[in-house]
């Protein structure tokens, strides 16, 4: 009775040893079913998306990208091109043998724009030469003015009375008023008669520009 249990037990134990190796030899030559499938996490560790590709650009936190590309709402305001810009003489303020104008540049655009330092100034004659040297820059604080739609600037322009000073004078037709930075000009009509444009005190001076419209 022993010998037959052994027997049984043996028979037993080659068969699932002959099913476990046909069970290997289907794994091996993909025949024995669907191989198993990757885990739902696989995916996202590996950086695959399930949806469509997004364009880097796009994709990254606005913390990754340069400054340039952030909103230009909190950006001070640009300096003021010639474009949107007027320019006018004011009346003239004599004394103690000078003459002395505001030359005045006034925002005319929709947008808040910046003025700093000194403007350019040339007088010139009907044919658009210029007339005398180019003025001299008074020493002075400069300092960033800011201007509204509508708001203006103004730097003074001083020279000596001729009639006093002797020099050689000539009449402009207009005064060419160039912004800080700028290289275009604004012509202003020139109505205040002769200036100097040499000889003894024919210097021309213009001032820093501040806010207003003059002194």
């Amino acid at each position: 009775m022993a010998n037959g249990s052994r027997h049984a037990t043996a028979v037993a134990a080659g068969g699932l040893v002959l099913l476990g190796a046909l069970a290997s030899c289907g794994t091996e030559s993909g025949t024995a079913g669907p191989s198993p499938r990757p885990s739902a996490s696989a995916g996202r560790t590996a950086g695959v998306s399930p949806h469509s590709a997004v364009p880097s650009d796009a994709a990254g936190s606005t913390n990754d990208r340069s400054p340039t590309s952030a909103g230009h709402t909190d950006r001070p305001a640009s300096r003021c091109r010639t474009a949107e810009l007027s320019a006018a003489v004011g009346r003239m303020d004599p004394g103690a043998g000078q003459r002395n104008f505001p030359v005045v540049l006034t925002n005319v655009s929709s947008r808040t724009c910046t003025l700093y330092g000194y403007p350019g100034a040339a007088f010139v004659d009907a044919a658009g030469e210029r007339l005398g040297r180019d003025p001299e820059r008074t020493p002075g604080d400069p300092a960033t003015v800011t201007l509204r739609p509508g708001a203006s600037a103004w730097a003074g322009l001083r020279y000596a009375s001729p009639g006093v000073s002797g020099a050689r004078t000539a009449t402009p037709a207009a005064l060419l008023v160039t912004p800080p930075d700028e290289r275009e000009a604004l012509k202003v009509p020139w109505k205040a008669g002769a200036v100097p444009v040499s000889g003894n005190a024919s210097s021309v001076f213009l001032t820093v520009l501040q806010p207003g419209t003059g002194p």
